[in-house]
C-alpha cells in the first residue's frame, strides 16, 4: 500500500532544492573546495560587479537577511571583506585575493552547471527555470497566503450549494 500523500508545492521544492545543493557540495567535495553552495550566488553577483548587500539582493532572489548572513561566512572564510563607501550610509563588499582566486576556480564549474541544467530540463521535456520564474512572478502579484484564503472561500460556497 502506498502511504504517501500527495506533496505540496513546497514540498517539492524544498525536496528539489535539497538535491540540487546536495549534488553541488558533492562536486565541491570532489575538487576538493572547503566550499558552500549558499556562497554561490553571492560570489558570482561580486563577480559581476555588485559592490554591496542592496546590489546583491537586486542581481539575485534572495533575501537582504540571506545575503548578509552568507557574506558574513564568506568574510569569516576570508573571501570577502568588508569596507566603509564614500557616502557613509552602506558597507562596501568586495571579493579579497583568496576570494578571487576561488571564483577563478569555480568559473569552469559554473559554466559546467547551468550546461548540467539545460540538459536536465532537456531530459523532462520542460523549461524548469522558466517555470519557476513564471511562478515567482505570479506570487509576487498575489502572494500564496491570499490564493490560499480565495481557494477556502471559493470552496466554502461550492459546499454550500451541495
Amino acid at each position: 500500500m502506498d502511504t504517501r500523500q500527495n506533496p505540496g508545492l513546497g514540498e517539492l521544492l524544498r525536496y528539489v532544492n535539497d538535491l540540487v545543493e546536495q549534488g553541488a557540495e558533492e562536486h565541491y567535495r570532489a575538487m576538493r573546495l572547503n566550499y558552500r553552495a549558499r556562497y554561490t550566488p553571492v560570489l558570482r553577483a561580486l563577480h559581476a560587479g555588485a559592490r554591496t548587500v542592496t546590489d546583491i539582493t537586486e542581481s539575485t532572489r534572495l533575501t537582504q537577511g540571506a545575503i548578509s548572513q552568507t557574506v558574513a561566512l564568506l568574510d569569516g572564510d576570508g573571501l570577502v571583506s568588508r569596507h566603509a563607501l564614500d557616502d557613509g550610509r552602506k558597507t562596501g563588499i568586495r571579493l579579497t585575493a583568496s576570494g578571487r582566486a576561488l571564483v577563478r576556480k569555480l568559473e569552469r564549474h559554473w559554466t559546467a552547471t547551468f550546461a548540467a541544467i539545460d540538459r536536465l530540463e532537456q531530459e523532462i521535456g520542460y523549461p524548469l527555470r522558466r517555470a519557476l520564474e513564471a511562478a515567482a512572478g505570479a506570487l509576487e502579484r498575489e502572494g500564496f497566503a491570499s490564493r490560499v484564503m480565495a481557494a477556502k472561500t471559493e470552496l466554502q460556497g461550492e459546499n454550500a450549494n451541495d
